[in-house]
């Protein structure tokens, strides 16, 4: 079970799973798995991130993250969690939310250990349910790195189309230039 705020009003669904993974709320059990998801620097250059989180930052975003409005925040971030063993295998975001215009981006990182398992499948399939037919929304966006496959054909399978290239918009871990795509799906 899923539950967030909207207002004063919390808001539940238990519709967020399937026979394998549920997506949930962050718990402060997860802060050592986020801990080392958030610090991989390999990931950095796509999140723009500058430098490492402290445990202590990592746990007041979990506290935090749990008492936020969605619409507000215009952020949601749940875990992505493999029921067989109850263990936390990645996460999955709405960012951007934007409700006026129904639209929101989306973004996926499983641990590398639990990459080509399907995870990453299941949690899109899951969020897109959620995204459309309870949110609302008309339109979901990502932003995706134009040489890696594994995550265009990911979202391509899902009905994402490419929109544009954004030329040399990251800059990797080797101070190369890369180019990302932007890709969308319509309700």
């Amino acid at each position: 079970m899923i539950c967030f705020f909207r207002g004063n009003d919390e808001i539940c669904s238990d519709m967020l799973e399937n026979s394998d993974i549920k997506l949930r709320a962050l718990e402060p059990h997860d802060v050592d798995f986020l801990f080392d998801l958030e610090n991989n620097s390999g990931l950095w250059h796509i999140t723009q991130t500058l430098a490492p989180y402290s445990r202590f930052e990592i746990e007041q975003y979990v506290f935090s993250q749990n008492r936020q409005d969605i619409f507000s925040t215009q952020q949601l971030r749940l875990i992505i969690e493999d029921k067989r063993v109850n263990t936390p295998v990645g996460a999955i975001d709405l960012f951007e939310i934007d409700i006026l215009n129904k639209r929101a981006g989306v973004g996926i990182v499983v641990g590398q250990t639990y990459k080509n398992r399907g995870y990453g499948d299941s949690a899109l399939e899951l969020l897109l349910e959620y995204a459309f037919n309870h949110l609302n929304l008309n339109q979901i966006f990502c932003n995706i790195e134009e040489d890696n496959l594994a995550s265009l054909n990911l979202f391509k399978k899902h009905g994402f189309e490419i929109s544009g290239l954004k030329k040399q918009w990251n800059i990797d871990h080797n101070g190369n230039f890369m180019g990302e795509y932007l890709l969308q799906r319509l309700r």
